[in-house]
């Protein structure tokens, strides 16, 4: 759906997008990750055709940002992080402005504007003024207007910020909703909220791209060591000791009432051991996983000054 290749962008002696390359499949939702100031709206900006590039190509649903823009624009329905809107309109009044903007066929506009009142949750509000209307349900509003003319694609940048934590879940809930007819990008530095919402992430940091990958793999790829979670019945002051003693443990540390953490190499797989000092001791072992890196973790990882690009990323 979406293939962006070598794209970048300078404002005069700052290069604000640097060399950025990632693709957005069909009916995906893509979280667009990073931290205030790296590059993640111009980005948008210039795959929506609201700022020209400075090198590079964006492709959408096979037409060329820069050779065919009109075409571009058809295919996309965005939500800036500040929603335009006029207080004075309606709801209805202003879905309905959105769809003549996109110069939809009068004929259309109606079916068009009550499709994305629908699908926007906005039933219940159509004949209020946008003035009196709450945060939560502004974001609506703006996200109605994407959702006008059922565009293929939807850009989405900072759709939750502001919000309070029910109308996150509300605006949340929505987007999931949206995957298989539209693709998704979210644009984001809410950790938790790409986590629930995305399946794959491209994180941006100083304007280039630090990683393209599900979290999973990610998460995989800059683990240097391994973590095991062990809880057990009857903790004792010597599991510790006998945990630590094990080959290639590095370190123990507890993780909650009962459980600890069990770190090894990657490339040694010390769970069965660690089952057998348990049970030989005594201690009743009550789960033995495996414990992942946390978004989170991989987020730090990604952005810190002297992060390299972590391997696969394009």
């Amino acid at each position: 759906m979406i293939h962006v290749d070598h794209l970048s962008k300078r404002y005069g002696a700052v290069e604000a997008v640097r060399d950025v390359s990632f693709h957005v499949a069909p009916g995906e939702i893509l979280g667009f990750l990073g931290p205030n100031g790296a590059g993640k709206t111009t980005t948008l900006r210039v795959i929506t055709g609201f700022l020209p590039a400075t090198s590079g190509t964006v492709r959408v649903g096979g037409a060329d940002i820069f050779d065919d823009p009109a075409a571009v624009k058809r295919q996309i329905g965005y939500l800036p992080e500040n929603p335009p809107l006029y207080p004075e309109l309606t709801v209805r009044e202003q879905l309905t402005f959105a769809a003549r903007l996109k110069q939809l066929p009068r004929r259309q506009q109606k079916a068009a504007v009550d499709e994305a009142v629908a699908r926007a949750g906005l039933t219940e509000v159509r004949g209020r003024l946008v003035a009196n209307l709450s945060k939560g349900y502004r974001q609506r509003v703006g996200l109605g207007q994407a959702l006008v003319g059922a565009p293929p694609l939807l850009i989405l940048d900072e759709p939750t910020v502001g919000l309070d934590p029910k109308q996150i879940i509300e605006i949340r809930d929505l987007i999931r909703a949206l995957a298989g007819d539209h693709t998704v990008v979210l644009s984001s530095h809410i950790l938790p909220e790409v986590r629930a919402t995305c399946a794959r992430v491209v994180i941006i940091h100083h304007g280039r791209v630090v990683a393209t990958d599900t979290f999973a793999t990610l998460a995989a790829r800059l683990r240097h060591t391994q973590k095991v979670r062990v809880a057990v019945a009857r903790p004792g002051p010597a599991l510790v000791e006998r945990l630590g003693a094990l080959p290639d443990v590095v370190a123990v540390s507890p993780d909650g009432e009962g459980a600890w953490l069990v770190e090894t190499p990657v490339a040694a797989d010390r769970r069965e051991q660690i089952a057998q000092a348990v049970v030989e001791g005594g201690y009743g072992l009550l789960a033995l996983e495996p414990r992942a890196l946390s978004l989170e973790e991989v987020f730090l990882e990604l952005t810190t000054e002297d992060a390299a690009p972590a391997e696969g990323t394009p």
